[in-house]
């Protein structure tokens, strides 16, 4: 048994490696995919986010360049001339090339009326602080930033995720620098339109003061551009169309140089992005003023809190490049450790904000339920089949430990009785018997141990028979006082050689169908083994007592014996089994007695039970069915 144990344990050991890996390598993967699934939906909202930041950019672009003018003296109105729907957009302002400032709100900035007053107040400091700084700015729009926070880990590949197994998304988010156009672009402009944009007629047009901020690259970009069209069209200022109908004013046209938007810090709450306008190697800027406080919320407020997301990620909106109490948003679930699964700084001219969300709880895939399922019933089944294995294995090393055990015993329960039989007939014949009660003596004497060895007989042959199904039981009519009588006397000497009292009590008048041989061969056994435990106990009394229950009989054998283990009382009845205590180990027996029992009982349609008393001895109840009728020979 202990080399088997240990045989199942290495099993269990190398079965559970295996399957240990598979457990590990499944559960990594699920929550693998479940980071993906995190991650690219959070890449596709930060998408969204510079989705509107491109809109934004794009939108400023196209705008003509005379519409940050006053109203021209046509009388046609600026589209800019009301205050931006925006909350958080100040307003619009040109920057002249001698630092003055124009907006489209009003035409004379000391005449503003009261509802514009405080903007274009603002505006006008905005403006100012712009014309300190104008400056420091480089000559051409700078390149995005990638920055990245220094506690952020570097991205790492990896392989089979959600995202990249469809998608090259590093290299598409990679590719965009700038969220409008990328260089500087040549535009036409008619004369009203200049003169709107000069502030005077086009004729009047004089140089001003301010030198060029253009590169060398960009200035030859431009020539080039300007010698091209040279070459494929009409000169500025000549008739483009016969068309009769336009004017030779309008026909003319003037050229100027646009540039991408840029951005620059007025102080820590506002960003004035603008682009820079060159007409005639002077320098406009054109743009807008951002409120940062205001413009990050409305981010978070459309972009992230209406998702779930919200419940269990958190948003990190943080301005770079500038100290400010107001610079960084931070809104959804408070994450003390989380997880960054998607950060990003945005492309220019919005280079100068980072969005990021981290997580400390990613949310559960629906696989995993179905992985926990299929696991857990994997898991249940192999622990079930190594059980079942163990037991099955225990069960028939037991068996075959038993009957090994069976055969000893049955070997010396047939020597004793044969060598005592061969003794007292050896004494006989040699007239050591010297009188004739000696003799008589003797003779009982062979004649009780050839009863015990007949009976030892015919509990192994009905043994094997039942084990064969081969033996037959016949139950007939009769009284169990008759029964009870007869296993009275056949134990009564017995009984008498050890000191017992054995007491019928009640049930004696109950009618019932019983096969005679079968119930006295059950009777006997179930004495004798209360005789062969119960010799040393203080009170030698056995009793035997029978009632109706309902449709069975209850037969109850009561001794007051040392009881049985309790570990062992549902394991008495199996075959060959002993109890291991001091008591059996100086009792002999062939542990066939018991289980005889219950083999008998079951093949009369009933079945056995032992059970302690509540102070010395135990009892065993025998139930059959209560059946008055005469049963055919049936085999069992």
């Amino acid at each position: 048994m202990v080399r088997l144990k240990l045989y199942f344990l290495l099993f269990c050991i190398a079965v559970s490696v295996p399957l240990s890996y598979v457990f590990w390598r499944t559960y990594t993967g699920v929550a693998r995919e479940e980071l993906a699934q995190l991650e690219f939906f959070a890449e596709a909202l930060i998408d969204d986010m510079q989705k509107e930041l491109a809109e934004l950019i794009q939108r400023e672009e196209r705008r003509a360049v005379d519409e940050y003018q006053t109203p021209a003296s046509d009388g046609m109105a600026s589209p800019l001339s009301s205050l931006p729907k925006e909350p958080y957009i100040l307003g619009y302002l040109q920057n002249q090339p001698d630092g003055r400032m124009q907006t489209p709100l009003v035409v004379d900035s000391g005449q503003a009326p009261p509802r514009y007053r405080d903007v274009v107040a603002a505006l006008e400091a905005v403006n100012q602080a712009f014309n300190q700084k104008k400056r420091t700015l480089p000559p051409s729009a700078p390149e995005p930033r990638m920055a990245r926070p220094a506690n952020a880990e570097p991205s790492k590949t990896q392989p089979s995720t959600f995202a990249e197994r469809y998608l090259a998304a590093p290299q598409r988010k990679s590719s965009q620098t700038h969220l409008g156009q990328k260089s500087v672009r040549v535009e036409e402009l008619t004369p009203r339109q200049m003169s709107n944009l000069a502030g005077q007629a086009a004729d009047a047009v004089a140089p001003w003061p301010e030198p060029a901020e253009r590169t060398e690259a960009e200035i030859d970009a431009v020539a080039e551009t300007l010698k091209r069209r040279e070459t494929t069209a009409p000169p500025a200022g000549s008739i483009r169309s016969p068309d009769s109908s336009v004017s030779p004013s309008d026909r003319q046209r003037f050229q100027v140089e646009v540039a991408p938007m840029q951005s620059l810090f007025i102080d820590s709450e506002r960003v004035f992005i603008f682009r820079r306008v060159a007409v005639n190697d002077q320098i406009l800027r054109q743009g807008f003023v951002l409120v940062l406080a205001p413009f990050l919320q409305h981010m978070a407020d459309a972009y992230f809190k209406p998702h779930p997301m919200a419940v269990f990620s958190r948003l990190t909106l943080a301005v770079t490049g500038v100290e400010s109490q107001h610079g960084t948003l931070e809104t959804g679930a408070a994450a003390r450790e989380g997880r960054i699964v998607a950060q990003r700084t945005f492309p220019a001219p919005f280079d100068f904000i980072r969005a990021a969300i981290a997580s400390d709880h990613i949310p559960a895939s629906p696989a995993r339920k179905s992985v926990h399922i299929a696991l857990a019933a994997l898991g249940a089944i192999l622990l079930l089949g190594l059980f079942a294995i163990y037991h099955s294995v225990r069960s028939v090393v037991d068996l075959s430990e038993r009957r090994s055990r069976f055969v000893s015993s049955v070997t010396h329960e047939l020597k004793t009785p044969l060598t005592n039989i061969r003794m007292y007939v050896e004494m006989l014949e040699q007239g050591i018997a010297a009188t004739p009660q000696r003799e008589q003596e003797y003779l009982g004497i062979i004649g009780s141990e050839s009863t015990r060895l007949s009976r030892l007989i015919n509990n192994v042959l009905t043994l094997a028979k039942l084990e064969k199904k081969q033996h037959h039981v016949e139950l007939q009519p009769g009284r169990l006082d008759d029964l009870f009588n007869e296993a009275h006397a056949i134990m009564t000497p017995k009984l008498a050689q050890e000191g017992f009292d054995l007491t019928i009590g009640t049930g004696r008048e109950i009618d019932m169908a019983y096969d005679r041989e079968a119930m006295l061969q059950v009777l006997i056994n179930l004495i004798e083994n209360s005789i062969k435990f119960g010799r040393n106990a203080p009170e030698r009394r056995i009793r035997i007592d029978a009632r109706i229950d309902g449709p069975w009989v209850r037969i109850a054998v009561v001794d007051t014996g040392p009881g049985i283990p309790r570990p062992a009382l549902k394991r008495v009845f199996d075959d060959f089994y002993r109890a291991e205590n001091a008591l059996t180990r100086a009792t002999s027996g062939t542990g066939i007695g018991l289980a005889l029992v219950k083999k008998l009982v079951a093949a009369m349609g009933g079945r056995v039970e032992a059970a302690n008393n509540p102070q010395t001895g135990c009892t065993v109840t025998l139930r059959l069915p209560l059946n008055t009728r005469p049963a055919t020979s049936t085999p069992r």
